[in-house]
């Protein structure tokens, strides 16, 4: 099973990882977070914000996932994912892929930043939502709307869908 959470910066992907990670752990659950802003951290932050840039980021962090997935550890994905035509190859490369995505009005995430990526990189760089397109999901297996419920009910709505898929396996 792969579990990936994509919205737009600000919308609590790894908020939502971590609170997932550590249910799973309390179940006796393998589970692995990989973050986006950690791969990059990992590799000396070699790749930039461009499209192709973030193409391959993507592509990095599939890897990843698929490794764990091949040794029944649950990767939690949390990245931003904005284009389409990559949801739909992970898709088609995981035995389980679970995408969930945190819908985040762009405006509120400006306003709150708590990350400060719009105040410091508005201009600087390609920004998602603003510079490069997020395309709407077409597939997203749950949506939650972020801007009208806490993280712990966000949570509570993962458990469930997970549960009701899991229930007879």
């Amino acid at each position: 099973m792969v579990i990936w959470l994509i919205g737009i910066s600000g919308a609590g992907k790894t908020t939502l990882g971590n609170k997932l990670h550590e249910y799973f752990k309390n179940n006796n659950t393998n589970s692995f977070i990989i973050d986006g802003d950690l791969v990059r951290d990992f590799y000396n932050n070699d790749l930039g914000y461009s499209k192709a840039d973030r193409i391959a980021n993507i592509k990095r962090i599939m890897l990843s996932a698929y490794n764990l997935e091949q040794n029944n550890i649950i990767p939690i994905v949390c990245n931003i994912s904005p284009f389409e035509n990559l949801r739909s190859f992970a898709r088609s490369k995981f035995k389980s892929y679970h995408e969930i995505y945190l819908k985040k009005n762009l405006n509120i995430a400006k306003k709150n930043d708590v990350k400060n990526i719009y105040e410091n990189n508005e201009n600087k760089t390609d920004l998602i939502g603003i510079d490069l397109n997020f395309d709407k999901p077409l597939n997203s297996d749950l949506t939650i709307e972020v801007d009208t419920e806490t993280p712990d009910e966000s949570l509570n709505r993962i458990k469930s869908y997970l549960g009701e898929l899991y229930k007879n396996g």
